[in-house]
């Protein structure tokens, strides 16, 4: 499995950003997608996740801010960003699960910045 991030990059405060995340495979093998970010000297942490459903899952942190979504027929996971904060600045990794396997993608950064 291959997960190819895109999208990162350099935005103001209460600026918009959009992250996409291709699939080498049909993604609804998987049980679950999602975007987790790492901030400097902090640990991983679930940004959002789509369940094969449909069914999301957001942290507090970003509720009512970003938006999961996802594209079967180009087998792409979407993290719309807006209203984005500098605490928001970390590097960006697109997850996939099969059961208790985790797949994950190189990252990509954001950083939030005046």
């Amino acid at each position: 499995v291959q997960l190819v991030e895109s999208g990162g990059g350099l935005v103001q405060p209460g600026g918009t950003l959009s992250l996409s995340c291709a699939a080498s495979e049909n993604i609804f093998n998987f049980n679950a997608m999602g975007w987790y970010r790492q901030a400097p000297g902090q640990q991983r942490e679930l940004v959002a996740d789509i369940n094969v459903g449909g069914t999301t899952t957001y942290a507090e942190s970003v509720k009512g801010r970003f938006t999961i979504s996802r594209d079967s027929a180009k087998n792409t996971v979407y993290l719309q960003m807006s209203s984005l904060e500098p605490e928001d600045t970390a590097v960006y990794h697109c997850n996939a699960r099969i059961l208790s396997q985790f797949f994950w993608g190189q990252g990509t950064q954001v950083t939030v910045s005046s």
